[in-house]
């Protein structure tokens, strides 16, 4: 029976906590949780003292569910030093510090595991790594953030305006009291860096993933959408052509008679297309305490078990966002170049095929004067 530490106990180390504590059986106990209080009942297991689980020989693995930076990346890089495999659901932490952890673990002949980190519950990371042992991976994409699906299927199915559909997200807890991580696509954007980098043995930064977030979209846009036979959904997307890569994130029309434009709900769906096996999907809540809580309780286990992934490569590969064009959707106030035009719209415009590196100069020029234009991106999945 493997010992563990759990460091913080809020909504995602609690699901952990409890996932564990009802599989007494299944090979790893809970030996000692972190956090800044000690709840009433769990005195036995909780303390305030990082230094007593650093110092426990029969701790052998620590999950880290604090959020956050610091003082996140002390206490793990402290733990891998003291030669304790760690697991994280940290996806800032995994996405700022990729290349020094992994190289931190290889160093001292631990493991490093983050599959809660990107999807939540849903196997994404787990099966991307495997998938990377034997085959080559061309291109991800997909949904990776539950709060603006909900957001975007309440605005596309139930007629909702974004303030009405956020609040009823906030209501159920799917998006916090400040939504800016979600509505702004950040918490995408460091996911879509996380996947590319364990996809194409890379290390991508979130500011190697130029975003697009759904702030601006209103009901007339949905509306719009939908009569056109669109359906909008905020798409992370890598792909690797020849020895470059581009990633991305960006709200984006899809046919409403495609397998994604299906996901309702806060569900996720995020896909890989690789050389050999094709086209792989994996359909899922991304968030929430028992799915993240069991995802982290898994990785532990994963490791107690020594079930082995391939060890992350990482190389230094150029990343470039001329790689790909598709046409957009743009509404604002301000003038279109007539040259990026493909046909008007009532308020807007959808323009010729344009690179993701265009459009973003284009937008970034119209914010200045219209700061609330909308853009999606159109594609015929």
């Amino acid at each position: 029976m493997k010992k563990i530490a759990i460091l913080g106990f809020g909504v995602v180390g609690r699901g952990a906590y409890e996932t564990i504590q009802a599989r007494k059986n299944a090979g790893i106990s809970v030996k000692k949780v972190l956090d800044v209080r000690v709840p009433t009942g769990y005195e036995d297991v909780v303390t305030t003292d990082y230094q007593s689980i650093l110092s426990d020989p029969e701790i052998e693995i620590v999950a880290e569910a604090i959020g956050g930076l610091h003082p996140a990346y002390e206490f793990l890089t402290a733990a891998m030093k003291a030669k304790k495999s760690v697991v994280t659901a940290n996806k800032h932490l995994v996405c700022t510090f990729f290349r020094e952890l992994h190289t931190l673990a290889k160093e001292n002949g631990v493991e490093f595991r983050y599959t809660p980190a990107v999807g939540g519950g849903i196997p994404w990371l787990y099966n991307l790594r495997r998938t990377v042992r034997l085959d080559e991976v061309t291109s991800l994409s997909g949904i990776m953030n539950g709060t603006t699906n909900y957001i975007l299927d309440g605005m596309t199915h139930k007629g909702a305006d974004f303030s009405s559909a956020l609040s009823e997200a906030q209501r159920l807890g799917y998006a916090e009291a400040d939504p800016t991580a979600d509505i702004d696509g950040l918490d995408v954007r460091r996911k879509c860096a996380i996947s590319a980098s364990v996809a194409f043995g890379a290390v991508l930064t979130e500011d190697d993933v130029p975003t697009f977030g759904i702030r601006n979209i209103l009901k007339i846009d949905t509306d719009r959408f939908t009569a056109m036979g669109y359906v909008c959904k905020l798409l992370a997307k890598a792909e690797k052509i020849g020895d470059k890569i581009t990633a991305y994130v960006e709200p984006t029309l899809i046919p409403k008679a495609s397998e994604t434009a299906a996901i309702g709900s806060n569900f996720n769906m995020i896909s890989l297309t690789a050389k050999r096996v094709g086209r792989l999907s994996f359909i899922g809540q991304g968030a929430g305490k028992d799915p993240t809580g069991m995802a982290l309780a898994e990785d532990c286990l994963d490791i107690a078990e020594k079930s082995a992934v391939t060890e992350t490569v990482l190389g230094n590969v150029e990343i470039s966002h001329e790689l790909t064009e598709h046409p957009y959707y743009v509404r604002t106030t301000e003038a279109l170049d007539e040259r990026v035009i493909s046909h008007r719209l009532d308020g807007a415009y959808i323009t010729i095929p344009l690179t993701v590196s265009k459009i973003h100069h284009i937008m970034k020029e119209i914010q200045s004067n219209d700061s609330a234009a909308f853009v999606a991106g159109i594609t015929e999945e």
